[in-house]
């Protein structure tokens, strides 16, 4: 069920939140050794919350707008009484003494916190596979990678361990796990949802959400985005209600297709035709579609790579000499290349990062929004960081050209399932806006889901799956 229907279902009093987390923690039982989507589960905890939950809505009087919904922490963000890992075997297993402002929303407003999912080492790639707690997999086939770094969230998500999943993007990696994982994931303007301790990735990095509706993540934006002064970046304005417009539709938008943003080499034939016929959908709503790419000086990524790496060394350095036993050794040789930046390369790449958002302000003024493909191509096979055949290159960033552009421009960017592939992996559709257009963004999402429903998981996919045999609309 969606959050609404919960709430609504808890009003009438014919359903009650002990029922849904003993459902929620069923699902985790019967699943997450399959999947490995949690890391640390507080299932004493979630249970005497839930009975809590149940007595204010017995009584009439709620805490606030998700009392007694089932919520997932990603592992690098705070929750107190709960160990903050960040998959990696360098850090402390004792149990955190605070939230992050978004999990502080959250439970202000009555979310029950089922634990922590899980993540690559410190979040450095977009496959989710740690040292510490091993391989994720994907839902709809477990033998792939459900993308990362946010890979246990949409894990969660899809199979029902919780309702809202929260997620970190520094270079897509909420967009990356919710297309492979065909969820829906929202990466807000930069700082709209505060982030707190500050992240060595700095701006580059976005604290949002993985659902499995837009009407789901809209709400937990709106939570989650109030003022909090602990991050240095956020915005001090009161939150939005995102929920406010989100049935008003596209007709009418200036809405641009760039299928390659001008740079991306390789997209496959299957994924290209899935987007393009989602792009399609925008046109049936009365959107004023174009086929129209940002003017760009070419691929942005030596600039994002500069600032990625470079920020990687700089967190890796305070472990010293544990990090050679003990971290991911593709984390170690990608932070050595970021001990080589210099001054002088993080002020160029930072130039470049102005440059490029003069481009899309630029280009937001004749437009409402961009479309792209999320991914170049479906899911690959879980314990690789890239696709097997070749053909992609050695770095992840290879197979992700259209996420790590907006992290640079801190733009909102979504991704939104679009289809299948032949093998029956999901295809993901990516809207991005303009600076401050999170609502715009929650939007269209919302018009093309209600145009074209998700498919739907009732349990992992285990091989040898057929095309589509265990999913719905």
């Amino acid at each position: 069920m969606s959050v609404a229907e919960l709430l609504a279902r808890y009003r009438r009093k014919d359903l009650s939140p002990v029922d849904v987390v003993d459902a929620v923690l069923d699902q985790l039982d019967r699943h997450n050794g399959v999947v490995n989507a949690y890391c640390w589960v507080d299932r004493e905890g979630a249970r005497r919350h839930a009975r809590e939950a149940e007595a204010r809505w017995m009584a009439g009087a709620p805490r606030g707008l998700i009392d007694g919904i089932p919520v997932g922490i990603k592992d690098n963000l705070l929750v107190a009484g709960m160990p903050t890992r960040f998959g990696s075997k360098l850090t402390s297993s004792e149990p955190s003494q605070h939230d992050a402002p978004a999990v502080t929303r959250l439970r202000e407003q009555g979310a029950i916190l089922i634990g922590k999912t899980t993540m690559p080492e410190f979040g450095w790639k977009a496959v989710t596979d740690s040292p510490l707690t091993g391989v994720t997999r994907n839902p709809w086939d477990t033998r792939k990678t459900p993308g990362g770094s946010s890979g246990g969230a949409v894990a969660a998500v899809v199979l029902g361990m919780g309702n809202i999943h929260l997620g970190t993007d520094g270079g897509g990696s909420i967009r990356i796990p919710a297309a492979f994982g065909g969820s829906y994931g929202v990466k807000p303007t930069r700082a709209r949802v505060p982030a707190w301790p500050a992240s060595p990735l700095g701006t580059l990095a976005h604290v949002g959400c993985l659902t499995r509706s837009v009407a789901d993540a809209a709400l937990a934006l709106t939570i989650m985005a109030a003022p909090d002064l602990r991050d240095v970046y956020a915005w001090t304005s009161p939150a939005p209600d995102l929920g406010t417009g989100l049935e008003d539709g596209v007709a009418g938008m200036r809405i641009a297709y760039s299928p390659r943003l001008a740079y991306a080499e390789r997209v496959e034939a299957e994924v290209e035709t899935a987007v393009t016929a989602a792009v399609r959908v925008f046109e049936e709503l009365g959107a004023h579609v174009d086929a129209a790419d940002p003017d760009l000086d070419g691929d942005p990524i030596a600039a994002w790579d500069t600032l990625w790496w470079s920020s990687f060394a700089g967190l890796l350095q305070p472990h010293g000499e544990r990090v050679r036993d003990l971290a991911d050794p593709g984390l170690v040789a990608a932070a050595a290349r970021g001990r080589e930046t210099s001054a002088m390369d993080y002020i160029r790449a930072q130039l470049k990062r102005a440059e490029l958002h003069a481009v899309f302000v630029r280009f937001f003024q004749r437009y409402d929004l961009l479309l792209t493909p999320s991914m170049p191509l479906g899911a690959f096979e879980a314990d690789r960081l890239v696709p097997p055949s070749g053909e992609w290159g050695d770095g992840w960033t290879n197979w992700c050209p259209f996420t790590y552009p907006f992290n640079l421009t801190q733009q909102p960017a979504a991704s939104i399932p679009c289809g299948l592939t032949r093998d029956g992996l999901p295809i993901g559709l990516q809207i991005v806006g303009a600076i401050g257009a999170d609502a715009l963004v929650l939007r269209a999402s919302r018009a093309f889901e209600a145009a074209r429903p998700f498919y739907a998981l009732t349990e992992p996919r285990t091989p040898p799956a057929t095309n589509s045999a265990s999913a719905s609309r």
